[in-house]
C-alpha cells in the first residue's frame, strides 16, 4: 500500500559539468538518460512524496521533467563547480523551497544519478529507519569495503607511516583482517538527512547518524569502463530477468 508523504522529499543533484563521463547525466544508458533511473526510483518509492532535481543545466532539466521530476529552480553556477560540496547544493535547494513555496520537508532522500541500479525496497527500508528514529539527524548507506584501511599507508617525508592505528596493537597492518576492527565505507546508494540538519546545523549528517548497511553490489557510473556492465544489468531488469545483487567477493588479506 502506498503511503506517499509530501514531507519526504527526494533531491537529485545533477550538474552539467561532469568530468569522468562528459554529459553523463543525460547520457543514454540502456536507452534512457542516466538521470531518469534515479527519478524512477524516487517515484516508485512507497513514501517519497516529492521528487526535485537540482541542476545548472537546461538539457538536464528537460530530461528530468520528461522523466517525471520537478525542476522548480536552476542551481546557481557557484554551487555547480567540480568541488562544490553537497551541503551547498542541499542548503540552496531547501532555502529556495522554503522562501519561494513555504515548503520545508521533514526529511530529504539523497539519490545520486550515478547509481542507476537500486532496489526500491531498500530505499523504503532506509526511510522507515529514519522515521522510526526521530532523534536521528541523518542516515548513511554503507558497505563492508573490499580492503581494510588498517592495511593502508601514507608517505611522510619519504617514509611509510600507517594510515590508522589500533590501541594496544603494535602492527595492525601485519594482523589478519579478521582480527582488525570492522569498518564501513559510504557507498552513496541512498542517504537521508533531515531538513533541519541542513538548515539549522549547517551539516549533511548532524551528530546522530544511522548506519544502513547495504550488502548488494554497488553499481556506480563514474567512468566509461563501467557503462557496459551497468547497461547489461539494466537491460536484464527491463526484461524482467533475475539479477544477482550479491556483493562482489571481498579480499581476505
Amino acid at each position: 500500500m502506498s503511503t506517499k508523504n509530501p514531507n519526504i522529499l527526494a533531491l537529485i543533484p545533477a550538474r552539467g559539468g561532469s568530468k569522468g563521463i562528459p554529459r553523463k547525466n543525460v547520457r543514454l544508458i540502456a536507452g534512457r538518460p542516466l538521470i531518469a533511473y534515479s527519478i524512477e526510483h524516487a517515484l516508485k518509492s512507497r513514501f517519497i512524496g516529492r521528487v526535485v532535481v537540482s541542476t545548472d543545466d537546461e538539457e538536464i532539466a528537460a530530461a528530468a521533467r520528461a522523466a517525471g521530476a520537478e525542476v522548480p529552480f536552476m542551481r546557481p553556477a557557484e554551487f555547480a563547480q567540480d568541488l562544490s560540496p553537497d551541503l551547498d547544493v542541499f542548503r540552496h535547494a531547501l532555502q529556495w523551497l522554503r522562501d519561494r513555496e513555504n515548503y520545508i520537508p521533514e526529511m530529504v532522500v539523497h539519490l545520486r544519478p550515478t547509481g542507476p541500479v537500486r532496489r526500491i525496497e531498500l530505499i523504503d527500508e532506509a526511510i522507515s529507519r529514519v522515521v522510526a528514529n526521530p532523534k536521528a539527524d541523518a542516515l548513511r548507506s554503507v558497505s563492508v569495503p573490499s580492503l581494510t584501511p588498517y592495511k593502508m599507508w601514507r608517505v611522510d617525508h619519504g617514509l611509510l607511516q600507517p594510515l590508522l592505528t589500533v590501541p594496544g596493537v603494535k602492527e595492525p597492518y601485519s594482523m589478519p583482517r579478521q582480527m582488525l576492527p570492522e569498518v564501513y565505507w559510504q557507498n552513496g546508494y541512498v542517504d537521508i538527512v533531515r531538513a533541519c540538519t541542513v538548515l539549522e546545523k549547517n551539516s549533511m549528517t548532524g551528530d546522530t547518524i544511522l548506519p544502513f548497511v547495504v550488502t548488494d553490489h554497488i553499481y556506480e557510473l563514474d567512468y566509461e569502463e563501467s557503462i557496459p556492465e551497468v547497461e547489461m544489468v539494466l537491460q536484464k531488469l527491463a526484461r524482467g530477468e533475475t539479477v544477482s545483487f550479491a556483493q562482489v567477493q571481498r579480499h581476505s588479506v
